[in-house]
């Protein structure tokens, strides 16, 4: 790795320490998203650095929809124990089950939308003022709207049209009672940016990021994960293939690409090589053109 891409990196990590340390400085109550991919992990890794010797200032928040994939929750659960992080999570099964959720049904059934309901009322019950997530603008074109510190009103909502300026690093965390603020302390990182520090940086990963074998099916360009949740058509027969994660949601929607990157080194070299976007392979984003702003809107992440 040439050191122009290691300043570089230094340089985005730094930044990315000043955000949380306006975030601790700034807010009462605030949480980190931590969902046990990739981007939620460099944001524990970087909130270790940013309050060494002490330990990391908010609790950990993961919402849970129960169609994870197994080895994001273990990851999950054994990375909140070794950081002595306290780990707080939300089940949209019991917004079903409380009737705040409706379960979705048919062939393109997914739980991802719902955790919008989930996330929204863990906020409200925990009264925190701020959740830290590991969002990128690279990652979607609604994300690319976003600013550092993200406003949203009383009712969870994001206005894209109602951005507070960010100049020269000034972050504005003032909000009337009952609102909140999203933060996106990773926002100028690219996913090669990401990959590169967590080779940097020797960070541990969920083995599912890594090629493995599993039962997968097509779906419209997709490879989706045959769980016994997941309705087929008739049409989609189940194979036996060397996949692996780029971007790690709901298994209804997270997309599997075909690989046999087994280091991050190699994860690396195919990240150089591909055309395809880290969010083509999700799902749930065909839903329609604006389907990430839309949900946005809603309060969703």
């Amino acid at each position: 790795m040439s050191s122009y891409k290691l300043t570089h990196l230094k340089e985005l990590e730094s930044e990315a320490i000043y955000v949380l340390r306006e975030v601790a400085a700034q807010f009462e109550r605030p949480v980190l998203l931590f969902s046990g991919g990739k981007d939620s992990i460099v944001l524990v890794h970087l909130s270790l650095k940013a309050f060494y010797p002490a330990k990391i200032p908010f609790p950990l928040l993961h919402i849970d929809t129960g169609h994870n994939f197994p080895e994001t929750i273990e990851f999950r659960d054994r990375m909140a124990d070794s950081v002595n992080a306290r780990l707080i999570v939300g089940s949209v099964q019991e917004s079903i089950n409380q009737g705040r959720a409706v379960e979705e049904r048919g062939i393109n059934a997914s739980r991802n939308v719902l955790q919008t309901v989930t996330l929204l009322d863990t906020i409200e019950q925990n009264k925190f003022d701020a959740a830290i997530g590991g969002a990128r603008r690279d990652e979607e074109k609604a994300r690319a709207k976003e600013r550092f510190f993200s406003h949203r009103d009383e009712f969870g909502q994001w206005d894209p049209k109602n951005q507070r300026p960010e100049l020269w690093y000034m972050f504005n965390g003032k909000k009337r009672m009952g609102e909140h603020f999203r933060i996106f302390p990773i926002s100028n990182w690219t996913e090669m940016d990401v990959w590169q520090y967590i080779l940097a940086e020797n960070i541990d990963l969920p083995s599912i990021y890594f090629t493995h074998e599993r039962d997968v099916f097509y779906r419209d360009g997709v490879w989706l994960a045959a769980a016994p949740f997941m309705e087929r058509k008739p049409s989609e027969k189940v194979e036996y293939r060397r996949v692996r994660c780029r971007t790690v949601g709901d298994i209804s929607c997270t997309g599997l690409t075909l690989s046999f990157a087994d280091s991050v080194e190699d994860i690396i070299q195919e990240i150089a090589a591909t055309r395809v976007t880290e969010r083509g392979g999700r799902y749930d984003d065909k839903r329609s053109d604006a389907a990430m702003e839309d949900r946005k809107k809603e309060g969703y992440f």
